[in-house]
Protein backbone atom coordinates (compact mmCIF):
# COMPACT_ATOMS: atom_id res chain seq x y z
CA UNK A 1 0.00 0.00 0.00
CA UNK A 2 1.01 3.42 -1.23
CA UNK A 3 1.32 5.01 2.54
CA UNK A 4 1.49 8.48 1.19
CA UNK A 5 -1.87 7.79 -1.08
CA UNK A 6 -3.48 6.75 2.57
CA UNK A 7 -2.21 10.24 4.28
CA UNK A 8 -5.00 11.16 1.79
CA UNK A 9 -7.60 9.13 3.92
CA UNK A 10 -5.82 9.80 7.14
CA UNK A 11 -5.96 13.42 7.05
CA UNK A 12 -9.99 14.52 8.65
CA UNK A 13 -9.13 18.16 6.48
CA UNK A 14 -8.39 16.61 3.21
CA UNK A 15 -11.19 13.88 3.57
CA UNK A 16 -14.36 16.91 4.33
CA UNK A 17 -12.84 18.69 1.32
CA UNK A 18 -13.28 15.86 -0.50
CA UNK A 19 -16.82 14.81 0.66
CA UNK A 20 -17.59 18.33 -0.24
CA UNK A 21 -15.85 19.69 -3.51
CA UNK A 22 -15.86 16.56 -5.20
CA UNK A 23 -19.26 16.86 -6.43
CA UNK A 24 -19.37 20.41 -6.90
CA UNK A 25 -16.61 19.79 -8.91
CA UNK A 26 -17.84 16.18 -11.07
CA UNK A 27 -20.98 18.08 -11.73
CA UNK A 28 -19.20 20.94 -13.92
CA UNK A 29 -17.03 18.48 -14.92
CA UNK A 30 -20.55 16.60 -16.32
CA UNK A 31 -21.84 20.14 -17.68
CA UNK A 32 -18.74 20.88 -19.37
CA UNK A 33 -18.71 17.45 -21.43
CA UNK A 34 -22.91 17.66 -22.33
CA UNK A 35 -24.63 18.97 -25.41
CA UNK A 36 -28.37 19.05 -25.63
CA UNK A 37 -28.39 17.52 -22.25
CA UNK A 38 -26.51 14.32 -23.23
CA UNK A 39 -22.64 13.72 -20.97
CA UNK A 40 -20.06 13.29 -23.53
CA UNK A 41 -17.32 10.59 -23.49
CA UNK A 42 -15.03 13.05 -22.73
CA UNK A 43 -16.45 13.39 -18.86
CA UNK A 44 -14.17 10.38 -18.03
CA UNK A 45 -10.82 12.70 -18.92
CA UNK A 46 -12.31 16.05 -17.05
CA UNK A 47 -12.69 13.86 -14.52
CA UNK A 48 -9.52 12.18 -14.21
CA UNK A 49 -7.89 16.02 -14.50
CA UNK A 50 -9.90 16.81 -11.21
CA UNK A 51 -8.41 13.10 -9.66
CA UNK A 52 -4.81 14.60 -10.76
CA UNK A 53 -5.48 18.44 -9.68
CA UNK A 54 -6.42 16.92 -6.14
CA UNK A 55 -2.50 15.08 -5.83
CA UNK A 56 -1.10 18.23 -6.91
CA UNK A 57 -2.62 19.91 -4.10
CA UNK A 58 -2.19 17.99 -1.87
CA UNK A 59 1.43 16.80 -2.64
CA UNK A 60 2.73 19.67 -4.55
CA UNK A 61 4.02 19.45 -8.68
CA UNK A 62 7.36 18.24 -7.78
CA UNK A 63 6.33 15.22 -6.57
CA UNK A 64 3.54 14.32 -8.91
CA UNK A 65 4.02 13.15 -12.86
CA UNK A 66 1.27 13.72 -14.91
CA UNK A 67 3.50 13.59 -18.08
CA UNK A 68 2.55 10.16 -18.49
CA UNK A 69 3.66 8.48 -22.06
CA UNK A 70 0.64 7.11 -23.89
CA UNK A 71 2.57 3.91 -24.17
CA UNK A 72 1.27 3.17 -20.84
CA UNK A 73 -2.33 2.02 -21.28
CA UNK A 74 -2.78 1.78 -17.24
CA UNK A 75 -0.91 4.40 -15.20
CA UNK A 76 -2.44 8.33 -15.73
CA UNK A 77 -0.38 9.63 -12.82
CA UNK A 78 2.67 9.08 -10.64
CA UNK A 79 2.28 10.13 -7.28
CA UNK A 80 5.90 9.99 -5.68
CA UNK A 81 7.00 7.59 -8.26
CA UNK A 82 4.33 5.37 -7.77
CA UNK A 83 2.04 5.17 -10.78
CA UNK A 84 -1.72 5.10 -10.13
CA UNK A 85 -4.93 4.27 -12.50
CA UNK A 86 -7.82 6.50 -12.06
CA UNK A 87 -11.19 4.67 -12.68
CA UNK A 88 -14.62 7.07 -12.69
CA UNK A 89 -18.05 5.46 -13.33
CA UNK A 90 -22.00 6.68 -12.68
CA UNK A 91 -24.31 3.98 -11.18
CA UNK A 92 -25.50 2.16 -8.26
CA UNK A 93 -24.27 -0.93 -9.91
CA UNK A 94 -20.96 0.17 -11.43
CA UNK A 95 -20.10 -1.55 -14.52
CA UNK A 96 -18.26 -0.62 -17.73
CA UNK A 97 -15.19 0.13 -16.63
CA UNK A 98 -12.72 -0.22 -19.23
CA UNK A 99 -9.14 -2.02 -18.77
CA UNK A 100 -8.21 -1.47 -22.20
CA UNK A 101 -9.74 0.30 -25.98
CA UNK A 102 -9.57 -1.69 -28.58
CA UNK A 103 -12.46 -2.99 -31.21
CA UNK A 104 -9.85 -5.88 -32.35
CA UNK A 105 -11.63 -9.31 -30.90
CA UNK A 106 -8.53 -11.28 -30.82
CA UNK A 107 -6.24 -8.72 -29.33
CA UNK A 108 -9.43 -8.42 -26.49
CA UNK A 109 -9.19 -11.86 -26.20
CA UNK A 110 -5.35 -12.03 -25.67
CA UNK A 111 -5.44 -9.06 -23.50
CA UNK A 112 -7.85 -10.88 -21.00
CA UNK A 113 -5.17 -14.32 -20.99
CA UNK A 114 -2.41 -12.31 -20.31
CA UNK A 115 -4.17 -8.98 -18.32
CA UNK A 116 -2.37 -8.07 -14.78
CA UNK A 117 -2.41 -5.14 -13.02
CA UNK A 118 0.37 -2.78 -12.69
CA UNK A 119 -0.38 -0.25 -10.50
CA UNK A 120 -2.41 1.06 -7.62
CA UNK A 121 -5.99 2.47 -8.37
CA UNK A 122 -8.52 5.42 -7.69
CA UNK A 123 -11.83 4.51 -8.08
CA UNK A 124 -14.29 7.09 -7.84
CA UNK A 125 -18.16 5.94 -7.86
CA UNK A 126 -20.80 8.42 -8.69
CA UNK A 127 -24.16 7.79 -7.83
CA UNK A 128 -25.98 11.27 -7.73
CA UNK A 129 -28.13 11.14 -4.45
CA UNK A 130 -28.06 7.76 -3.97
CA UNK A 131 -24.59 6.88 -2.63
CA UNK A 132 -21.38 6.00 -3.99
CA UNK A 133 -17.05 7.15 -3.03
CA UNK A 134 -13.56 7.38 -3.31
CA UNK A 135 -11.88 4.63 -3.35
CA UNK A 136 -8.31 3.44 -3.32
CA UNK A 137 -7.73 0.06 -4.13
CA UNK A 138 -3.85 -1.12 -3.71
CA UNK A 139 -2.09 -3.08 -6.93
CA UNK A 140 -1.88 -6.27 -4.50
CA UNK A 141 -5.62 -5.72 -3.93
CA UNK A 142 -6.38 -6.22 -7.28
CA UNK A 143 -4.05 -8.92 -7.55
CA UNK A 144 -5.71 -11.18 -4.60
CA UNK A 145 -9.23 -10.27 -6.26
CA UNK A 146 -8.70 -12.04 -9.36
CA UNK A 147 -6.88 -15.00 -7.68
CA UNK A 148 -10.23 -15.44 -5.65
CA UNK A 149 -13.19 -14.88 -8.52
CA UNK A 150 -10.18 -16.07 -11.30
CA UNK A 151 -9.38 -14.18 -14.83
CA UNK A 152 -13.05 -15.13 -16.28
CA UNK A 153 -14.78 -14.08 -13.95
CA UNK A 154 -13.00 -10.31 -13.40
CA UNK A 155 -12.61 -9.56 -17.04
CA UNK A 156 -15.73 -9.04 -18.98
CA UNK A 157 -15.39 -9.49 -22.96
CA UNK A 158 -17.56 -7.72 -25.46
CA UNK A 159 -20.11 -9.62 -26.86
CA UNK A 160 -19.46 -11.26 -30.32
CA UNK A 161 -20.89 -9.78 -33.15
CA UNK A 162 -21.42 -6.24 -31.49
CA UNK A 163 -19.88 -3.16 -31.94
CA UNK A 164 -16.95 -3.60 -28.81
CA UNK A 165 -15.37 -0.59 -27.06
CA UNK A 166 -12.89 -2.51 -24.95
CA UNK A 167 -12.65 -5.02 -22.14
CA UNK A 168 -14.03 -4.12 -19.15
CA UNK A 169 -13.95 -5.19 -15.38
CA UNK A 170 -16.97 -6.86 -14.28
CA UNK A 171 -19.45 -5.90 -12.00
CA UNK A 172 -18.22 -8.76 -9.66
CA UNK A 173 -14.64 -7.66 -9.71
CA UNK A 174 -15.73 -3.95 -8.78
CA UNK A 175 -18.25 -5.11 -6.18
CA UNK A 176 -15.23 -7.20 -4.54
CA UNK A 177 -12.83 -4.53 -5.17
CA UNK A 178 -14.98 -1.74 -3.33
CA UNK A 179 -15.69 -4.08 -0.31
CA UNK A 180 -12.36 -5.96 0.36
CA UNK A 181 -11.05 -4.84 3.51
CA UNK A 182 -7.60 -3.77 2.27
CA UNK A 183 -9.55 -0.87 -0.17
CA UNK A 184 -9.36 2.71 1.35
CA UNK A 185 -12.76 4.64 1.32
CA UNK A 186 -14.27 8.01 1.71
CA UNK A 187 -18.36 7.88 1.83
CA UNK A 188 -19.83 10.34 -0.56
CA UNK A 189 -22.60 12.13 -0.77
CA UNK A 190 -23.68 12.83 -4.68
CA UNK A 191 -25.65 15.70 -4.60
CA UNK A 192 -26.24 18.24 -7.41
CA UNK A 193 -25.72 21.68 -6.43
CA UNK A 194 -27.29 24.52 -8.85
CA UNK A 195 -23.95 25.98 -10.66
CA UNK A 196 -24.46 28.86 -12.78
CA UNK A 197 -21.91 27.13 -15.54
CA UNK A 198 -20.99 28.97 -19.30
CA UNK A 199 -18.94 26.92 -21.21
CA UNK A 200 -18.03 29.56 -23.38
CA UNK A 201 -17.46 31.89 -21.04
CA UNK A 202 -14.02 31.46 -20.24
CA UNK A 203 -12.94 31.22 -23.94
CA UNK A 204 -14.44 34.37 -24.59
CA UNK A 205 -12.71 36.31 -21.74
CA UNK A 206 -9.48 35.06 -23.65
CA UNK A 207 -10.59 35.90 -27.66
CA UNK A 208 -10.87 39.82 -25.63
CA UNK A 209 -7.56 39.66 -24.01
CA UNK A 210 -4.89 42.29 -26.35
Amino acid sequence: MNQRIKEIFDDKEMVKKIQDKLPKLFHIAELESSRAGKIGMEVGSVREKIIVALFLYKFGEINVKTEIPITESEVDVEVFNNPISIKTITGKNPSGVKLIWTVDAEKSKEFSEKYLPSCDMIFVQINWANGGGFYYIPKETQFEVIENIGRESYIKLPKPGTNPRGVEMSCKAIQELLQHKNTLSIPINWKKEIVDFKPFKRWIELWEQQ
